[in-house]
């Protein structure tokens, strides 16, 4: 495995530990999801390089296009549960309640 291999590998096993681990707010989910996001996209990123294919050329762009709507939807939950119960913590949600 290569050092770059490695540090792209890393830094999305540990947005994933940060998600799985570290859960009390959303706002820290939402930021483990975002850097394992933007992780993927630079590994693509350097893949396309590597490989002078010009039919991947686009897929970064698409991944970091669903990645912004995936951010702003996550964002405008944030909005949402933070005016309703007054709190992002995680603890205080159910899920089971209208």
């Amino acid at each position: 495995m290569t050092p770059v291999h490695f540090a792209f590998s890393s830094a999305f096993m540990l947005g994933l530990m940060g998600l799985t681990f570290y859960r009390t707010h959303l706002l820290s989910a939402l930021l483990c999801l975002e850097g394992m996001m933007l992780s993927l996209f630079i590994a693509l990123s350097i893949w396309t390089l590597q490989l002078n294919c010009t039919s991947f050329a686009m897929a970064p762009m698409i991944l970091l296009a669903f990645s912004a709507c995936e951010a702003s939807a996550g964002l405008a939950l944030l909005v949402a549960t933070a005016r309703t119960h007054g709190t992002d913590r995680l603890q205080n949600l159910n899920l089971l309640q209208c």
